[in-house]
């Protein structure tokens, strides 16, 4: 094990976490509250991002002792504000702090950009960041990249790079060691946990890499209940993610279809997947709901084929059923529509639809790639007026339009549609709500109603419809 791997009584190792997005902010949370036997931080955590509006934003809250996102996971709110006030946790736009650092977390996005209607990944602007750290990084130092890519990236991509940069510097490349463990971080009210309580993946271009990667997320993670899991190259890591993420949209996109039979002939589909769910082996069987978003399902199953095509040079490698899947996910927001659509008798122009949720999935303040959008802008297109609620969005960025967080009166809707299960939405009492006037109808479009609130809204006399119900 290096020194580097031991904090000695001299001071800690330096952490810097490259990108202070939803994965970033959670991991430099995490390792600022990571603490030895006797109660003592591990790490000083440095925070990067970049200089935009809104990487100054999060890098002032996350100075003040403020996680930069809503959550409703007290957790990490107040492991923000421990670290902060202990000294071991602050943030910054300054790329020159990588030359600080023992370790750095890579932790930015991989965008998908789509030329002529095929979709490719964003390498320009991820190389750009490798740079920034390869400027840089110092000797014997580790760099772990947290980001989801396609196979081979870390071989083919990040290690070149930062080999360039680093011999422009007249340093040696291979003093600097890069793993792969990607991360499976998850908003909502069990966030830091996801990190902390839960299993991870990594592996190494080197042994060296790997056991440093091992050694520094030993650490921070609950291994004893969650055991690392090393793997023999970082392709082999990167593609675990890919695969795991592609399974879990195909799944979803395979119950799509079910539901539609479900509904056509008057069963619950919900009650039938609870039945299936007790046999263990088909325990993750999904459900049908209102739509799939987020930062994650969205594009990683097509990295499989974007690594094929252009990492590897393979041909014939063009994955299907996953490609499929994406675009069954996609389509998903838009049958709910197509549902109220045909309630209306066949349109939605001029009616006026309360959207309760706007982010990608519950008890999280995170619109991006949201299925709220896809349905938002068809059914403003079609004549509708849209009003959005979110008890954890104040402003919908992508849409540059503000969201309610208080709710409103039923009064002057003709639909009320629940797409998101938020907690708070679980609680709303609909035979006092309900009262304060009109019947509009009220859409369940992502089970997102308890059995007693679909009674007290039928009783109120005000019509339901739900996907996966017939």
């Amino acid at each position: 094990m290096s020194s580097r791997d031991k904090p000695d009584s001299a001071g800690m190792q330096t952490v810097a976490i490259q990108g202070l997005g939803f994965v970033g902010c959670a991991m430099a949370v995490a390792t600022a509250n990571a603490l030895d036997k006797k109660g003592r931080p591990l790490f000083n955590v440095m925070g990067v991002d970049l200089p935009t509006k809104a990487g100054r934003e999060r890098v002032r809250l996350i100075n003040a002792g403020r996680f930069p996102f809503e959550t409703v996971d007290g957790k990490i709110l107040d492991g923000a504000k421990r670290a902060a006030a202990r000294g071991n946790l602050a943030a910054t736009t300054d790329s020159r702090v990588f030359g600080k650092a023992d370790v750095i977390l890579i932790s930015i996005n991989m965008d998908l950009v789509y030329v002529k209607d095929t979709p490719q990944a964003d390498f320009a602007s991820f190389k750009k960041a490798i740079v920034s750290i390869g400027e840089n990084v110092q000797e014997d130092a580790l760099l772990i990249v947290e980001t989801t890519v396609p196979p081979g990236t870390c071989e083919k991509i990040v290690r070149p790079v930062i080999a360039e940069q680093v011999k422009k510097r007249g340093l040696n490349p291979d003093t600097i060691h890069i793993a792969h463990s990607y991360e499976r971080v998850m908003p909502g009210a069990d966030y830091l946990d996801s990190i902390v309580n839960f299993w991870r993946v990594y592996a190494g271009t080197t042994a060296q890499a790997a056991d440093r990667c091992e050694a520094f997320l030993s650490r921070i993670i609950n291994c004893r209940q969650y055991p690392l899991t090393r793997l023999p190259s970082t392709t082999a890591s990167e593609t675990a993610k890919v695969l795991e993420n592609s399974y879990r949209a195909m799944n979803i996109a395979f119950i799509e279809e079910w539901g539609r039979f479900a509904e056509a002939v008057g069963i619950d589909l919900y009650a039938v997947i609870d039945a299936i769910r007790r046999r263990p082996t088909h325990s993750n069987i999904r459900q049908p709901g209102f739509g799939v978003g987020g930062y994650c399902l969205t594009k990683d199953p097509l990295f499989a084929r974007i690594a094929a095509r252009e990492i590897f040079g393979l041909s014939g490698h063009t994955f299907p059923f996953s490609s499929q899947a994406v675009a069954v996910n996609q389509a998903m927001p838009l049958v709910s529509l197509g549902k109220i659509r045909e309630y209306f008798r066949g349109s939605v122009e001029g009616k006026r639809i309360l959207l309760m949720g706007i982010s990608y999935r519950q008890d999280v303040g995170d619109t991006r790639y949201s299925p709220a959008e896809t349905f938002y802008r068809q059914a403003v297109q079609e004549g509708a007026l849209v009003t959005p609620h979110d008890p954890l969005v104040k402003y919908w960025d992508e849409l540059r339009i503000p969201v309610r967080r208080r709710l409103p009166r039923p009064a002057g809707f003709d639909a009320v549609v629940f797409a998101v299960p938020h907690a708070a939405y679980r609680k709303i009492d609909f035979g006092r709500w309900l009262k304060t006037g009109g019947k509009p109808l009220v859409f369940d479009a992502n089970n997102v109603l308890t059995v007693q609130q679909r009674r007290d809204i039928t009783r109120r006399g005000n019509p339901l419809l739900s996907i996966g119900r017939g």
